[in-house]
Parts: C-alpha cells; structure tokens; sequence
C-alpha cells in the first residue's frame, strides 16, 4: 500500500478534527458524532496463558453501548501454542480469537490484535528462553504467527481489525527493534497486503521510531507518565514502595515537577514530529492503578485527554474491567453504580465520554 492510499484508507479513522458542536454530542454520548478516533479498552481475556479465556460479548455490547469503538486485545502466543514448539497453532483457542473479531464487527468497535507475548519476548516475566533481538529462529517464528494470522483475517476491512506487532519493546537498539518490524510486516503483507499495522514505540511504547516510517505502518504509543501517577503501590514496579502519595500536578522536587505543559513537551511532543511526517498516531495503553486517589487520577487523566484530543489521536485505556478500568476497579474512594451486573465508575466513565 502507497502512502497516499494508506492515508486515504485509515486517516478518517484514526483522527478527524472535532467542531465545538461535535464535541458537544459526543460528550452527550450521541453516535451521530463525526468525532471517528479510535477510543476503547484493552481486554484481558488472553493477556497471559493462564487465564486464556474466550472473549465476552457483554464487554463488547457494555463498550458500544457506553459509546466506545475500539478494543486493544493483547494476547499471548502461549494461549494458542507452546514455547517449546513454535509450530502449534490450537484451533480451538484460534476460533475464540476469531469469536472477538465477530464481536467486533457484530457491535461496530474496532478490533486491534496485539502480541503481548511473541516468540523470543515479553514485557512481563517469566523471560522468554531466547531473545527475540539475537535468536533468528524466534524472529521467524514471529513472522510465521502474524503470517498465520494475516492469512486467517483476509479480506477483513481494515475498519473491522487491525494489527499490533509486538507490545512495549525494551530500551534496545532501534535497529535491532527494526529489524525484526520489517521482517514481521514483510510477512503479513504478502499474505494480505492490504492490512493496516501498528508498531509500538521503543522503550516500553514511550518513543517514537523512525526506522519503520517508510513502511507506512501506524505507531502505538503510551499514556502512563509519571509512573508515580499511574504505578502508584504497584507492586510489579521497581521502587513502587518507596513513592509519596501523589497529587496532580506532581512536585517530586523543586526541579522535577510534572504537569500538562510536561506532558505536552515531553510526551506529545515527540510523536507529533513523528506524525508530521505522515505517521498515525494511537495511544494503545494509558491509565491510573486503583491506589491512585480517584480525584488525583481523574485529573491527571483529563489533562492527557484534552492533549490527546488536541492532537488528534485516539486511546484504548487499560483495562475495561480490572483495577485501572471503569469498572470492578475496587477503588476505595468511589461511590459505584450496577451496571450489568458491574460497578461502573460513574465520574471516570463520563469524562471518558467528554473527550
């Protein structure tokens, strides 16, 4: 796909400037809206081969319903195969990830496939046995599963699903990084050309990469700066315990202060370069932990909202259901609603709606 029909086929989709009255409807929740980012939730179902379970369609009704469109599914290639054996592909799991993709046509979301764990790497433990940056059996593997994959899911509009090549990549060498995209992307596209493709940003989605612009692929960054605001009591963090409780703005110290001009300058900033050059812009996990204060959270949330929404660009928050969602986030400052048999987050929810 050239440039220029790339742009044509997911510009509308991606990110449309939003008039005043439009804003207003779609703070009103109304569906006529012309605001057409992309804007859901990350679902769990097959995060890790632990849990593994199908994919619910009252997640996709309850999202649609509340008047969002998107759905982020990171997946673990160990809930359909093995990693001693790369070459197993479980029919029985595939046909759960196909019921999602269903779903998602069923319920008009968009639905983004996301390898949160692929052969050769993961951003959460157990390591993977090899590395995925040196091990060229893994990076084939890798490129055989999103080829499965691609074949699979031919014909699929690219309104209907898309693809995310591998989740948060570490602080390595952006060619190395490089390297194993376009091996990755090579292989999707000769099975279908025409898919539409993201890649996340380098050290944990944080950076953009502009090894890969001339793939006309999409890039996927991340909304979880300060940590102290999003990570607050985490205990999968380094150093978590030893954190303040935080307000927003954040004052660590007299000369490390965060707030939204940071935010701007530091976080945004970089990727509207990367987008001036003709490269989509998504925003594929961000949100608050449940020990973050409620008023702290939602304040942070909306200053990076408004920025996100300023630049054009849409977001699936993590998660749906789950300690930094909109619902069973067992906050304990909250005063919740039942919502299909869920405690929804009223005040979170609504300013989720606004932008």
């Amino acid at each position: 796909m050239n440039r220029r029909d790339f742009m044509k086929a997911t510009t509308g989709i991606l990110g449309l400037s939003i008039t005043g009255s439009e804003c207003e409807k779609n703070a009103k929740g109304d569906k006529n809206t012309n605001d057409q980012r992309w804007r859901g939730f990350n679902l769990l179902e097959k995060f890790t081969h632990e849990h593994n379970a199908p994919y619910r369609e009252s997640d996709f009704e309850g999202i649609a319903e509340l008047g969002f469109n998107f759905v982020r599914l990171p997946m673990s290639y160990w809930c359909w195969s093995d990693v001693n054996d790369w070459t197993i592909f479980d029919e029985k799991i595939l046909r759960e990830i196909d019921q999602a993709v269903e779903f998602g046509k069923q319920y008009h979301i968009h639905v983004n496939l996301n390898f949160h764990r692929a052969p050769g790497y993961c951003v959460n433990p157990p390591e993977e046995p090899v590395s995925l940056w040196s091990d060229e059996k893994a990076q084939q593997a890798g490129a055989s599963h999103w080829a499965y994959f691609a074949e699979r899911y031919k014909g699929i509009p690219n309104d209907e699903l898309s693809f995310d090549l591998l989740n948060e990549p570490a602080q390595i060498p952006e060619d190395d990084y490089v390297k194993v995209m376009r091996l990755w992307v090579s292989a999707i596209r000769e099975k279908d050309p025409q898919r539409l493709i993201f890649a996340d940003g380098l050290r944990w989605g944080r950076e953009p990469v502009h090894g890969l612009i001339d793939l006309n692929i999409a890039q996927s960054t991340r909304g979880y700066d300060p940590m102290r605001i999003s990570h607050h009591k985490a205990h999968w963090i380094n150093g978590f315990d030893k954190w303040e409780k935080p307000q927003w703005p954040l004052k660590i110290n007299e000369k490390d202060v965060w707030n939204k001009k940071r935010l701007r300058t530091e976080i945004i900033k970089p990727w509207q370069e990367l987008k001036k050059k003709g490269v989509l812009v998504h925003v594929g996990e961000w949100g608050a932990y449940n020990k973050t204060s409620h008023q702290v959270a939602l304040a942070w949330m909306r200053d990076f909202l408004e920025l996100w929404k300023e630049a054009g660009w849409g977001w699936a928050m993590w998660n749906f259901r789950g300690s930094f969602g909109i619902l069973d986030s067992h906050r304990q400052d909250v005063n919740y609603e039942s919502f299909k048999g869920h405690k929804l987050d009223r005040k979170m929810l609504e300013l989720l709606q606004t932008f």
